[in-house]
């Protein structure tokens, strides 16, 4: 057996293409309709016209806001920013006043311009502040240091918390994308790294193999270990691009997440086996493989919420749908922070359905080769 996956490994480094493919692919729509169609974060490019407001609380404030992020450049890119439609609104910064060039009348601008005054206050409160103390020069300069310090690290906390119903979703499209595409994308990973099972039975290479000490289920368990690990390590592989270049923190649940994909990556090899016992050939099984694993996409929540759908027969099949019990598990612990006793429940299906469809699987292939 060892033999065996070192003759798979081998062939995987002389040729990797396949993998590089769909795992590119993945990142590629995952980042087209998750990161890039994320509409929380509203961008606006700004340009410091005196030098001395980067030395004040205005910039710090305009970092730390949560809801707009600020973009600095210079003011021809600004314009022409604003011209190409790619930016509603932008500001002129000054030492004591900000300007607004306004390309599309919305909301948008409101919210800038309410955020913009807001920072302008704060720093002449502190400015107004600093002018009582009866200081100036560079004593002045080092109390509103101090007083944005002593602002950053107040005495107090205040802890702010929300609840939601039993029934409430919380939605994601970063993560709904990102899930949904990884788990799509492996299955045809997955798939094609068992289908050489198939083309060997038929080519005859396996009744040679027989004749060897070589056992057959090492030889079943040798192809279905190397396909586990080609499969995880393309959903590891997604999940650490966005997570180290992104930022993509899975709310504070990466490892976990990577837990989870065991189980799934395991059913998706047993269906995989399940294929390749039923069809007859490598045509049979390419048009197979897309019919499965588009539907099962469609119906497990993949490519939209499965809160969503309405209709009862879709919601049925969902059920016995690998892709299903997979995006339940990721999302309840990353969206709703459920632990992993919580998600015993998908987890126990996803290996119920891997250990159904191995058996039922390697015995259709046995008896038909009989």
């Amino acid at each position: 057996m060892i033999g065996m996956l070192i003759a798979r490994f081998k062939h995987f480094l002389r040729n990797p293409w396949t993998f590089l493919s769909f795992t590119g692919i993945s990142i590629g729509f995952a980042l087209i309709t998750g990161i890039a169609g994320d509409g929380n974060m509203i961008r606006v490019p700004i340009v410091i016209m005196d030098e001395e407001v980067n030395e004040t609380s205005i910039k710090s404030t305009l970092e730390q806001e949560t809801a707009i992020q600020f973009q600095e450049m210079k003011k021809e890119d600004m314009l022409r920013f604003i011209k190409d439609g790619k930016a509603e609104v932008g500001v002129l910064l000054t030492n004591d006043s900000y300007e607004l060039v306004v390309g599309v009348e919305t909301a948008t601008v409101t919210m800038v311009e309410n955020t913009m005054r807001q920072a302008y206050i704060q720093h002449f409160q502190k400015l107004n502040i600093a002018d009582h103390a009866d200081v100036s020069g560079k004593a002045k300069k080092s109390l509103l240091k101090e007083m944005e310090k002593a602002l950053n690290e107040p005495v107090f906390s205040i802890r702010a918390s929300n609840f939601t119903s039993d029934d409430a979703v919380i939605y994601n499209p970063t993560y709904q994308f990102l899930f949904g595409f990884s788990l799509f994308f492996v299955i045809y990973t997955i798939g094609y790294n068992v289908l050489p099972i198939l083309m060997e039975k038929r080519e005859g290479i396996w009744d040679r193999i027989i004749l060897s000490p070589v056992k057959k289920w090492e030889m079943y368990a040798s192809n279905m270990i190397y396909s586990f690990f080609e499969g995880y390590l393309q959903v590891l592989i997604i999940f650490l691009f966005f997570y180290l270049i992104f930022d993509i923190d899975f709310n504070g649940m990466f490892i976990e997440a990577l837990l989870l994909l065991i189980p799934y990556v395991f059913t998706i090899v047993a269906l995989a086996i399940l294929l390749i016992s039923i069809v007859k050939n490598v045509q049979q099984f390419n048009a197979l493989i897309t019919i499965v694993a588009v539907s099962m996409a469609m119906i497990g929540g993949a490519y939209w919420p499965l809160e969503i759908v309405e209709a009862k027969i879709l919601i049925t099949l969902s059920k016995i749908n690998p892709i299903t019990y997979g995006m339940e598990s990721l999302k309840g612990l990353v969206n709703y922070g459920y632990s992993l006793e919580q998600l015993f429940y998908p987890i126990s299906i996803l290996l119920l359905m891997g250990v159904v469809m191995i058996s039922v699987g390697i015995h259709l292939m046995e008896r038909r080769h009989i």
